[in-house]
């Protein structure tokens, strides 16, 4: 039985490295999207053109604008001279800030008065005006707090000091880069499972398959396992990119990691088989497959969190093995989990994967005879 399985696989494999779609879908996609996520997508700000119109020629307001000019996070297009300059800059999206100083700024901070800031904001994309204004007010703070200290002024009442745990420097590729470990697994198992019965019987070789010694059983199994092992050496290899290229902390334990892992591949391979038993050509077999990345990939929390979900989608997210698998990868990677701490998001995917796996089975059955 061993031999005939093996035997399965090592067919499945050649006709995986013949096809020429076959072998553009494992290796192509993989490689770019890990490139884009990993370098495009992330929340951190950098270079955010922003334009002055400082009123005043005092100390103070030029220390601030050269404390905005030396941040990594702001870039100044503009120097502006008067107030009809300040419509036009975000009308063109030239600039996404004003900072507007006014005439007294120097003289009210001397005066140990409360001086007025404005920060004009072009809300068109609020999350990214959001970051923003955070960034501002961090720099303003700052600047305060010295100019007070320098000055003899009064101090705030109560300083913030902020001490952030998993993610010290609050890079968003650390958060980002492991959730692509899981969303590339899925894509490529479910991609090169769907295609595999349905290539078959588009090729016209799945009637010879029939009439082979191999058991219903047998021919699952050898259709399961080529899945499996790309989805682990496709997830092996975007997870030493994630640690010695991208330099995100692995700081848990590899056991975690991969029985997540293979509890996650068990769930997705299931649900492959069920579109590729069902679907009669390759086309049907990707359709069919995108139609359930889609989904997946919103309700599992990879960009948006579950918990700003209305309660109904919450509760759809449960039957998503990714959602789980997310968990445990982000764990694993900055929290250092384990095994026995990651045990309540193990159990909801075994239980994914065996229903996937069953139904499965029993749709390759019915569709064989």
């Amino acid at each position: 039985m061993l031999n005939r399985i093996f035997a399965l696989m090592i067919k499945e494999f050649l006709a995986l490295l013949k096809d020429k779609r076959s072998r553009t879908v494992i290796i192509v996609p993989p490689l770019l999207q890990l490139i884009v996520f990993g370098y495009a997508a992330t929340y951190d700000l950098n270079r955010v053109p922003y334009a002055i119109y400082n009123e005043d020629p005092g100390a103070a307001s030029r220390e601030l604008a050269a404390r905005m000019e030396g941040s990594p996070t702001f870039h100044l297009v503009a120097d502006l001279q008067n107030d009809s300059q300040i419509a036009p800059m975000i009308n063109a999206r030239k600039a996404l800030m004003i900072l507007h100083m006014g005439p007294h700024f120097t003289r009210d901070l001397l005066l140990d008065q409360s001086s007025k800031l404005q920060v004009i904001v072009d809300g068109r994309n609020s999350n990214t005006a959001m970051l923003a204004l955070g960034y501002v007010r961090n720099i303003v703070s700052r600047f305060s707090e010295q100019w007070a200290s320098e000055h003899g002024g009064v101090r705030p009442p109560a300083r913030l000091n902020i001490r952030t745990w998993f993610n010290p420097n609050l890079e968003s590729r650390w958060f980002i880069v492991p959730g692509i470990v899981g969303l590339l697994t899925l894509v490529v198992t479910l991609l090169v499972t769907a295609l595999s019965v349905a290539r078959e019987r588009e090729a016209g070789t799945f009637d010879q398959l029939l009439v082979t010694p191999l058991h219903p059983v047998e021919i699952l199994l050898g259709k399961v396992m080529p899945g499996f092992i790309i989805g682990s050496i496709e997830a092996s290899f975007i997870i030493l990119v994630a640690v010695f290229w991208f330099h995100v902390p692995l700081l848990g334990s590899l056991t975690a990691l991969y029985t997540g892992l293979f509890l996650f591949l068990l769930s997705a391979i299931g649900v492959g088989l069920m579109i590729s038993s069902i679907a009669v050509t390759q086309q049907q077999g990707l359709l069919g497959a995108f139609l359930f990345l889609v989904p997946s990939i919103i309700l599992s929390g990879f960009a948006t969190p579950i918990a700003n979900m209305p309660p109904f989608m919450q509760d759809l997210t449960l039957l998503n093995p990714m959602r789980y698998f997310l968990v445990i990868i982000r764990s694993v990677f900055l929290e250092g989990g384990s095994v026995s701490l990651l045990w309540p998001q193990y159990w909801p995917m075994a239980v994914i994967g065996m229903v996937n796996l069953s139904i499965a089975a029993w749709l390759f059955r019915h569709r064989l005879y």
